[in-house]
């Protein structure tokens, strides 16, 4: 399904692909920038799941590309926004997270909040999955219909 995408769904996928990578990985200091930087290196894990929530964040928001909304997009599209934002959690910096920081201190962030983000890690990017899973499977099982092409000449 996804091979047979038109140029214009693959192109939208790649921009949001790439605006992710840049939306997620400047402000959690991963793609080096002068306005953000980080106190704690960057995990081994950090740009595989960057990489992969950019990824499944761009095919999910292609689907949006010449579909009508439902009820089950609304479902899908609360998915992919909250795994989005998982992810974002999880690849940042453990004190640099300005919420983990005031609400822990900046032992307890990294006692506390940095072991979780893994598990941050794991359900965002599940999250964006079957956002994705879900658009598709809607795609297949109700294709839109045809254009009816008005054949009306001189009315």
């Amino acid at each position: 399904m996804i091979l047979e995408w038109p140029a214009r769904r693959w192109l939208v996928a790649v921009v949001s692909t790439s605006l992710t990578v840049l939306l997620v990985g400047v402000p959690t200091a991963l793609v080096s920038n002068p306005w953000f930087g980080r106190t704690v290196p960057p995990t081994w894990w950090a740009w595989p799941v960057l990489v992969l929530t950019a990824a499944l964040s761009g095919l999910l928001m292609a689907t949006y590309i010449g579909s009508h909304a439902t009820a089950s997009v609304d479902r899908s599209s609360r998915s992919g926004l909250v795994g989005g934002f998982l992810a974002y959690l999880a690849v940042g910096c453990p004190v640099c997270n300005k919420v983990a920081l005031l609400a822990l201190g900046s032992a307890g962030a990294i006692q506390w909040f940095a072991p979780l983000q893994p598990l941050l890690a794991f359900a965002g990017v599940a999250l964006l999955g079957y956002a994705l899973r879900r658009r598709l499977a809607g795609e297949r099982s109700c294709p839109l219909p045809a254009p009816e092409l008005s054949n009306r000449s001189g009315d």
